[in-house]
C-alpha cells in the first residue's frame, strides 16, 4: 500500500510516495518537475514506481495544468481527488471571509504546521511562511484558527517588476547586501528585504494577539533563501503541504 501525494505551484509539479496516508508515514520517493515536463512523467519519474492506491493533490495552476497531471495519472487508473478549501479541518478553522478561494496549497500547508505546532507539546500561535512564485504569510492562532495572511511578490515577480517598469533595469541577478553598492546587489537586497520586512511585521502582529512565543515554519522552493535573511527562528519545512495533505487524507478516511 502506498499513497501519492501531489503539489501543482505556478512553476513546478512536486510530487511525493509515502507508505500510508498519514503524516507519520515514511516517505518512499519524490520528485518535482517544471509544468512544462508534466506530459513526461508517467513514462518518466512515475514509471518505476510501485503503484500507489490512492492519492489527494492540490493544484493552483488553473484547471489545464491539472487536466495534464490527471491524464499522468491514468498510469495506475487513479481517480483524481484534489483538496478545495473549507471551513475547517483536522481541528485548523478557516476565517477567510470566503473559505473555498483561500489557495488550496495555502490551506495544507496550514494544516501541516497546525499539525506539527501540536505535537510539540502545548497548543501555540505559528506563522507559516510559503516562499515560490509569490510569498505568502499566514498566522494561526494558539487554539486552531487561521488568523488571515499576506501575498507579496516572491524573487522573480518583484525583480521582474522593476525591470519592466522602470528604464535601465535589465541587468545581472545580484546578491543580499546590507549596504548595495550597485544595481544588480540592489535590486535583489531590496525585494530580500521587503519580504523579510513584511514577515517581520507580521509575527509581531501575531504575538501582539496571541500568547506565548509561536512555531514559526517555512516551506517552498525558495525558502532556504529567505530564512537565513530573516532574523527570525524558522524552521524551514520542505514537506509541510505534504504533511497537511496526508492529514487530510488521513481525516477523511477516519471519516468514511
Amino acid at each position: 500500500m502506498s499513497f501519492l501525494v501531489l503539489d501543482i505551484g505556478n512553476t513546478r509539479l512536486k510530487w511525493g510516495l509515502y507508505e500510508a496516508p498519514s503524516p507519520r508515514s515514511r516517505l518512499l520517493h519524490h520528485g518535482a518537475v517544471y509544468l512544462e515536463q508534466i506530459d513526461g512523467l508517467a513514462e518518466g519519474d512515475w514509471s518505476a514506481l510501485p503503484t500507489p492506491t490512492a492519492m489527494l493533490g492540490c493544484a493552483v495552476a488553473g484547471q489545464a495544468v491539472r487536466r495534464r497531471a490527471e491524464e499522468q495519472l491514468e498510469l495506475w487508473d487513479l481517480r483524481p481527488r484534489w483538496v478545495v478549501s473549507s471551513d475547517g479541518a483536522c481541528g485548523l478553522r478557516n476565517s477567510y471571509e470566503h473559505p473555498a478561494r483561500l489557495g488550496s496549497d495555502r490551506w495544507a500547508a496550514q494544516i501541516g504546521a497546525r499539525a506539527r505546532a501540536l505535537s510539540s507539546g502545548e497548543p501555540r500561535p505559528a506563522l507559516v511562511v510559503m516562499v515560490g512564485t509569490a510569498v505568502t504569510v499566514d498566522a494561526l492562532s494558539a487554539d486552531g484558527r487561521f488568523m488571515g495572511g499576506l501575498i507579496l511578490p516572491g524573487f522573480g515577480l518583484m525583480l521582474k517588476a522593476l525591470e519592466s517598469g522602470t528604464a535601465g533595469l535589465h541587468v545581472p541577478t545580484g546578491d543580499v547586501r546590507r549596504f548595495p553598492l550597485n544595481t544588480s546587489d540592489g535590486l535583489m537586497s531590496g525585494g530580500t528585504y521587503a519580504m523579510a520586512g513584511a514577515i517581520e511585521r507580521m509575527h509581531r502582529h501575531l504575538l501582539e494577539e496571541c500568547d506565548g512565543p509561536a512555531a514559526l515554519y517555512m516551506t517552498g522552493g525558495a525558502a532556504v533563501k529567505l530564512a537565513p535573511i530573516v532574523p527570525l527562528p524558522f524552521e524551514v519545512v520542505d514537506s509541510l503541504i505534504f504533511e497537511g495533505l496526508l492529514a487530510l487524507a488521513q481525516e477523511a478516511a477516519a471519516t468514511r
